[in-house]
């Protein structure tokens, strides 16, 4: 039997440019996401509601179908700013929330848990590049659901209405896309902060959720207490509509002024890089 030279040898293969190398970990965390079938069945209800919003628009500019089911053009809504930003607020804080529940505080905790930080960081893939890879895993997903079918919607309207309505419309489709950015942005750097401190999954799931219900529930209280409306910088649906309301210029129901929210999201995503910043290390010193 012949006996073959295993002699170690160095790798002389390919490599992967040092600037790219945190794309790999959204890849394989897709693959790990999408092996529950439970989340393929939401992620598919999630485009539901897209669907049903492109069927009211062609309703809007086919006679025939509409006769055919007995309604009048007159009594559907129209498509207008108000429409897109109902369309969007129910895939940003309804769906895009349940789709952050689910996977983001899934993303660093069994990291943390199993002491794989360590390997992931002498690949070599520094800290900024670990946060990247599971922060574009998660904007992703959101992006799916939520302004990518909201930019479709708006070219399919201006589309059948003609580019007479496109122009006059056009912030429309730059308040979907900053809009969304912002809210994934924020929710993402949120879920990696409350998915590093606790270690367990189902642990950081309870903690997002209690931050987002606590600091509603928190400022409805500030509110009464004080008489003032300050107690809103703790709700982050409240602070989303502020900036949305700027954006989409719609009458929104904001409680609080656009400074304000503007300034509470940047304190919020400051906290929650901080905190990453506090947890993702190569080592840990254990007393």
């Amino acid at each position: 039997m012949a006996v073959y030279d295993r002699r170690y040898r160095g790798y002389d293969g390919p490599i992967t440019p040092q600037k790219t190398r945190w794309t790999v970990l959204p890849r394989f965390a897709w693959a790990q996401v999408f092996k529950s079938r439970l989340f393929g069945a939401f992620f598919t209800i999630c485009f539901a509601w897209p669907v049903a919003a492109a069927v009211w628009i062609y309703l809007h500019h086919n006679l025939n179908a509409l006769a055919n089911m007995n309604l009048d053009a007159t009594t559907l809504a129209p498509v207008d700013t108000g429409f897109f930003a109902a369309f969007m607020g129910v895939q940003c804080f309804v769906f895009g929330g349940l789709l952050t529940l689910l996977v983001g505080p899934g993303l660093v905790s069994p990291d943390l848990a199993n002491g794989a930080l360590p390997l992931f960081l002498s690949r070599p893939l520094t800290r900024t590049g670990y946060a990247l890879g599971k922060m574009a895993t998660l904007a992703t997903l959101i992006s799916l659901i939520t302004w990518i079918p909201g930019l479709l919607l708006f070219a399919l309207q201006s589309w059948l209405e003609g580019w007479s309505w496109f122009a006059a419309n056009a912030r429309i489709g730059f308040a979907i896309t900053a809009g969304s950015w912002i809210w994934i942005v924020t929710i993402s750097l949120l879920a990696l902060a409350t998915s590093s401190i606790a270690r367990r999954k189902v642990v950081a799931q309870t903690f997002l959720l209690g931050v987002i219900i606590f600091g509603t529930v928190a400022g409805q209280a500030i509110n009464q207490m004080f008489g003032t409306r300050l107690g809103f910088v703790f709700a982050l649906p409240e602070l989303m509509h502020s900036v949305w309301e700027g954006l989409y210029q719609v009458p929104l129901r904001a409680q609080l002024a656009p400074s304000i929210a503007w300034t509470a999201l940047f304190v919020i995503c400051g906290l929650s890089i901080a905190i990453l910043a506090r947890k993702l290390r190569a080592f840990e010193v254990v007393k």
